[in-house]
């Protein structure tokens, strides 16, 4: 296969460039490649980068397939260019111990199209209240979460800490403390309670879709003191606030989406390095659950589609960010904090490649999704960047070019 013309990030430029990829691998990455007369894909005028990984994904499989399944949700994923998910462990059997993974695990390897790597629990069942069996999961993840559900048996949490330090794995928490709602003041507390346990415990920790100023000034100051402490952003945060939601249960997520000076916090932080990744904490739900009165809606919208092209246009094409950090939150950091696998586009190299159309913007359309389900409060707006060819080792798994 053959990727002629496309735009290869060379330094701080973007570089025509053709891509040459046998064996699943790239073996040439040169100006104009011609000893070539099959399988020649025209690229110009799009973006080859490294397939985008989304560390903050949820499959819905097993035990809530209605909403979502791992092919259906991976088919959505390749779409979008993204070549590696991690999918969180709200799911029944919960992935709370060997058997439970193993579940997953089953069906990841029989249907999914992309590369899926689940999160263990913390919590039994995720109800915080019996630590699960980590050491039964001992080196079948690299993460645990009970996402969904904030931290509030701080006994447990800190049992929990202690193993991810002994065993190199990262803690991830949905920062929410109990009593508070989802307000503004329930992340910035939860926040503040987990950093110090950090601190004491010395693990690797790591904040789901942080919204706030002041959880993002908190991150901060802990980041300075040395704490091992990570975050990361949504695209919605990035460009959406409370204004846009207009009762629309496909605004409703959690956390919320705050005020217009949360967002543009949630811009500097990650311009700034506070945050050092996006995740979509793509969630797919029924049209029949989303279709109710706002406040009996489920919360979570999807993401895997739009998460190259929100935070494309939000940032790159806008001047906010360069290309360059552009791929080291969609690609490289998330990569290295999560001990994922990842390329880049240089001979010798996977060939997990996606091409964005960064010349052309268009409207997503509710016609084009792959996701089981079409909660997103994206349908309808216009973006650059879009994913037109996704390829995971050597092999087409999305093309519309």
């Amino acid at each position: 296969m053959l990727l002629k013309n496309g735009l290869i990030l060379t330094g701080d430029e973007l570089v025509k460039k053709d891509v040459k990829i046998e064996g699943g691998k790239i073996v040439a990455v040169a100006c104009d490649i011609s000893d070539f007369d099959e399988d020649i894909i025209d690229v110009s005028r799009c973006w080859v980068i490294p397939g985008a990984i989304d560390i903050h994904a949820h499959f819905r499989e097993p035990g809530f397939e209605r909403k979502g399944t791992i092919k259906t949700e991976s088919e959505s994923a390749a779409k979008g260019g993204i070549v590696t998910a991690m999918a969180m462990p709200n799911l029944n059997p919960a992935p709370d111990c060997a058997e439970g993974l193993k579940a997953e695990q089953d069906i990841i390897d029989r249907d999914a199209l992309i590369n899926v790597f689940p999160y263990g629990c913390v919590s039994k069942d995720e109800m915080g209240e019996e630590l699960a069996d980590l050491d039964g999961m001992r080196g079948k993840v690299t993460a645990i979460s009970d996402d969904g559900k904030g931290f509030n048996n701080i006994l447990l949490l800190r049992r929990a800490m202690k193993w991810a330090r002994d065993n190199d794995v990262v803690v991830a928490s949905h920062a929410e403390l109990q009593g508070h709602g989802q307000s503004a003041e329930a992340e910035y507390m939860a926040v503040i309670r987990e950093l110090e346990l950090a601190k004491i415990v010395g693990c690797k920790y790591h904040f789901c879709h942080i919204s706030t100023e002041r959880a993002f000034a908190a991150i901060k100051l802990a980041r300075k003191t040395g704490i091992d402490v990570t975050c990361e952003v949504t695209p919605h945060h990035l460009t959406l606030f409370d204004a846009d939601v207009m009762f629309n249960s496909d605004f409703k997520m959690n956390p919320p989406l705050r005020t217009y000076r949360d967002m543009e916090a949630t811009v500097k932080a990650l311009q700034s390095g506070v945050a050092t990744m996006v995740a979509t904490d793509h969630a797919p739900h029924t049209k029949e659950e989303k279709r109710v009165p706002f406040n009996a809606a489920p919360n979570g919208i999807i993401g895997f589609e739009t998460m190259l092209p929100v935070v494309y246009t939000a940032m790159v094409k806008s001047g906010k960010a360069t290309h360059k950090e552009f791929l080291d939150w969609v690609v490289f950091n998330p990569a290295k904090r999560f001990k994922l696998p990842v390329n880049d586009i240089a001979e010798g190299e996977r060939a997990n490649i996606a091409v964005l159309n960064i010349d052309t913007m268009r409207r997503y359309e509710v016609e084009e999704i792959k996701s089981k389900a079409q909660n997103s409060p994206f349908i309808g707006q216009a973006f650059y960047g879009f994913n037109v060819l996704t390829i995971k080792d050597g092999k087409i798994i999305y093309k519309d070019i």
